[in-house]
C-alpha cells in the first residue's frame, strides 16, 4: 500500500525514499539534541499529564508548567505542589 501511495515503481525510487527518511529522523534527533535535550521536553510533556492528573484546571497549566521549568522540577509530588500553589493564587484573584 505505502509503495502504490509513494508512487514507487523501482528499487532505486524506493531506496531513495528509505534513505531520505532516514536521514529526516538523524536530523530531527541532532535538533532535538542541539535544542533543549530529548529528556528534558520528554519532561515536559510528562509534567503536563501529570498537572492533569493532579488536579490542574485548564487555564493553571501553563503556570505550572512555568514553575516546574524554572525550578527544573518534573516529579509527580513537586508537580502537584505547583498545582496546589496555583490554585490557592487562583483563588486569591477572584
Amino acid at each position: 500500500m505505502a509503495t502504490k501511495i509513494l508512487q514507487v515503481e523501482t528499487a532505486e525510487r524506493l531506496a531513495g525514499i528509505i534513505a531520505s527518511t532516514g536521514l529526516a529522523q538523524n536530523f530531527a534527533g541532532i535538533k532535538a539534541l542541539a535544542g533543549e535535550g530529548i529528556q528534558k521536553g520528554h519532561m515536559r510533556l510528562h509534567a503536563r499529564n501529570m498537572a492533569y492528573m493532579a488536579g490542574a484546571r485548564d487555564e493553571q497549566i501553563d503556570k505550572v508548567m512555568e514553575l516546574a521549568a524554572k525550578e527544573e522540577r518534573f516529579r509527580f509530588d513537586d508537580i502537584k505542589h505547583f498545582v496546589e500553589v496555583t490554585q490557592h493564587n487562583y483563588s486569591l484573584r477572584r
